[in-house]
C-alpha cells in the first residue's frame, strides 16, 4: 500500500531492551532534580522581566510556598552561580541563570504552543506545560519546535 508508513506503536512490554528502560527512569529522575531550579529561575527571570527584580515574598506567592522554603533554594542557586542575592533588593539572575531561565522559557512555551494546538484549553496547556517541559528529550522538543514552527 503506497502513502504514509503505518505508525508504530509504542513499546511497553518486556521486549524493550532493559538498558533502554533504565535509560528512560534515568532521564525522568535527572528532570526531577532539574525541575525545581528551572522553575526557580524561569520565575526569577519572570518577575525581573515584570518588575526589575525579584523578591524573596513576591516568588514564595507566586510559587504558594513559605518564604524560608524560598531562602533556602535561594542559597543553593547562589551556590551554584545562578543567582545573586543583594541585601535590601531582590534577587538577580547571573549570566548562567539568565541562559538557564531562557532556556526553560522557550521549552515551557513551545510545549504550551503544541498543547493548545492539540485543542487543550489555553489554562490546561499552562498548567501542563509547566511539568511536561521538564521530562521531554531532546528530540522530542525538536520535534515539538517543528510542529509549532508550522503553525501548528
Amino acid at each position: 500500500m503506497a502513502g504514509k508508513p503505518a505508525a508504530t506503536k509504542p513499546r511497553r512490554d518486556a521486549e524493550t531492551a532493559p538498558a533502554q528502560r533504565a535509560e528512560a527512569f534515568q532521564q525522568a529522575r535527572d528532570a526531577r532534580r532539574s525541575e525545581l531550579v528551572e522553575d526557580y529561575v524561569e520565575l526569577i527571570g519572570d518577575l525581573i522581566r515584570e518588575g526589575g527584580e525579584a523578591r524573596q515574598v513576591d516568588i514564595a506567592a507566586r510559587l504558594g510556598v513559605a518564604q524560608p522554603t524560598v531562602a533556602r533554594m535561594l542559597r543553593k542557586l547562589a551556590e551554584e552561580g545562578l543567582v545573586q542575592r543583594k541585601a535590601y533588593r531582590g534577587v538577580f539572575l547571573t549570566e548562567e541563570g539568565r541562559a538557564l531561565a531562557a532556556m526553560s522559557r522557550e521549552r515551557h512555551e513551545i510545549v504550551e504552543r503544541v498543547l493548545i494546538a492539540l485543542g487543550i484549553s489555553p489554562e490546561t496547556a499552562q498548567k501542563d506545560a509547566e511539568g511536561i517541559e521538564h521530562h521531554v528529550s531532546e528530540e522530542t522538543l525538536a520535534a515539538f519546535r517543528r510542529f509549532a514552527e508550522r503553525g501548528c
